[in-house]
């Protein structure tokens, strides 16, 4: 059970956001529905979102193993499990699904590795070392890396804030 309650969606002093998120989202979810207490962070959390996830020129499938490894490394269930569909869709197998949540990283070939080495230490350790960075470098131009590290970034914050106030999973 969440932390806080959920403010009520049918409120008419965000009723303009609550549509806007509907139309975005296909419907306001928990995490959504949280966010609505701050409609100024709400606005900016979905835009931001929106472009990470919608805008950039970041492979889908690199999104999504990095994604799902950092609900894993931060114990985000909530994460883990709406982000399973897009996995897939982006053809990442359930095989690999499970190796993500059981942190058998040898189902990846060696980009994938390096992508999600460089995902572990911006996780667990914020600073990247430099042979890991390194070892990622090769496999993107410079505006892809700003979309990776950015992604990394956004998703730790969405599982942070999914953790600390408890927000029910769907």
């Amino acid at each position: 059970m969440a932390r806080i309650s959920y403010p009520d969606p049918g409120n008419p002093a965000i009723a303009p956001l609550v549509e806007r998120i509907e139309r975005e989202r296909g419907k306001v979810l928990n995490l959504y529905r949280m966010l609505l207490h701050s409609p100024p962070v709400a606005e900016g959390w979905l835009a931001f979102l929106t472009a990470i996830r919608q805008k950039c020129s970041l492979a889908g499938r690199d999104r999504e193993l990095v994604i799902m490894r950092i609900a894993v490394i931060n114990g985000a269930e909530y994460e883990f499990r709406a982000h399973v569909p897009f996995a897939l869709k982006e053809g990442i197998t359930q095989a690999q699904i499970d190796a993500l949540r059981e942190g058998r990283l040898e189902a990846f070939d060696a980009r994938e590795r390096d992508v999600l080495a460089y995902c572990e230490s911006m996780t667990r350790d914020i600073h990247v070392p430099d042979a890991v960075f390194q070892a990622v470098r090769p496999h993107f131009d410079e505006r892809e890396l700003v979309e990776l590290t950015a992604t990394v970034a956004a998703y730790n914050l969405v599982s942070r804030f999914l953790e600390a106030l408890q927000i029910d999973r769907e």
